[in-house]
């Protein structure tokens, strides 16, 4: 097994201590019962879960053990907190951009996504300009030494924009499908441009449904 490869609960859990590095530094590390509640938000997260502490707790132990994640223990505090040693950090070989390490935390805690998702998504992590930056960001994840990080998914009907996904969860199999290719070329671009507006309009919606949400404690 590589350094590297991970399972989805384990993938969930540095997705979480990477994403509350970034959005709330002064909560970080977690402990193990903020970890669940990371987990297991309802809104920011795809799919949704509910993991147990003992199945955080049982995931953390194997991460700590694997150098990925490390126990702090604060003087003024009992409760153990943890924080992420997965990438950026002296005892890791992997060093991220703010744009990369923005799209692998948002695959990590939301799954497979287009480019378009992961720009109306990444405000709190990153701040993409433009959709040709996330698209740099990924080739960059695909060109890396050592990668690919992410790679492409089949297109699916009706979509201008290929799904991305991680590559370091080794409990996804996914296989290209012969019949539905990243390049493969669209007809009826006017309508398909129609829907990919109205898919953005939905996703900053949700996003901002979202926010409201975890700002009012829901």
């Amino acid at each position: 097994m590589s350094y590297y490869d991970i399972n989805q609960i384990e993938m969930r859990i540095i997705g979480c201590l990477i994403e509350k590095e970034i959005t709330t530094p002064d909560q970080y590390p977690l402990s193990v019962n903020a970890l669940v509640n990371a987990c297991n938000q309802k809104s920011s997260r795809e799919p949704v879960t509910s993991y147990t502490e003992l199945e955080i707790q049982d995931a953390v132990d194997e991460l700590v053990e694997r150098g990925l994640v490390t126990q702090v223990s604060a003087s003024h505090s009992r409760v153990s907190k943890y924080q992420h040693r997965f990438c950026n950090t002296e005892f890791s070989d992997l060093q991220l951009s703010q744009a990369e390490l923005a799209i692998v935390c948002l695959l990590f805690v939301r799954g497979a996504q287009t480019p378009g998702e992961l720009r109306s998504r990444s405000g709190r992590l990153h701040n993409f300009q433009n959709r040709e930056e996330v698209e740099s960001a990924l080739k960059a994840l695909q060109d890396k030494t050592g990668g690919p990080y992410v790679q492409a998914l089949p297109r699916e009907p009706g979509k201008r924009e290929s799904r991305y996904q991680e590559c370091f969860c080794s409990e996804y199999n996914t296989e290209l499908s012969p019949r539905i290719q990243p390049n493969q070329p669209v007809d009826d671009e006017p309508l398909l441009a129609r829907i990919e507006a109205l898919e953005e309009l939905v996703l900053n919606l949700s996003e901002r449904i979202a926010q409201l949400e975890n700002a009012s404690g829901l």
